[in-house]
């Protein structure tokens, strides 16, 4: 079953190659939805596919990449919309 979680990463995440990181796990894990940087420095990500992978994007987004250091994430549970691809937003 298809759901849809938005994620908000707080702490070093913006500057350190996060968004392209995510945006290769999410379609290493087939999730799709898109991820985009924030105006308070942390960024966004929205998330659709089978619960299974969206959770494991959820663990990876908990790390993130190397030079980041995430301090918080914050999940939300929606409705899927339908997303098609996962896409980086500027």
């Amino acid at each position: 079953m298809a759901v849809r979680r938005t994620i908000l990463v707080s702490g070093r995440v913006q500057g350190v190659g996060f968004r392209a990181s995510c945006f290769r796990e999410a379609r290493r894990l087939g999730v799709v939805g898109w991820v985009r940087n924030l105006p308070n420095r942390s960024v966004e990500v929205i998330a659709e596919g089978e619960l299974e992978q969206v959770e494991a994007l959820i663990a990876w987004c908990k790390v993130g990449p190397s030079f980041s250091k995430v301090e918080s994430v914050q999940v939300d549970e929606e409705h899927p919309q339908g997303e098609r691809s996962f896409e980086i937003k500027l």
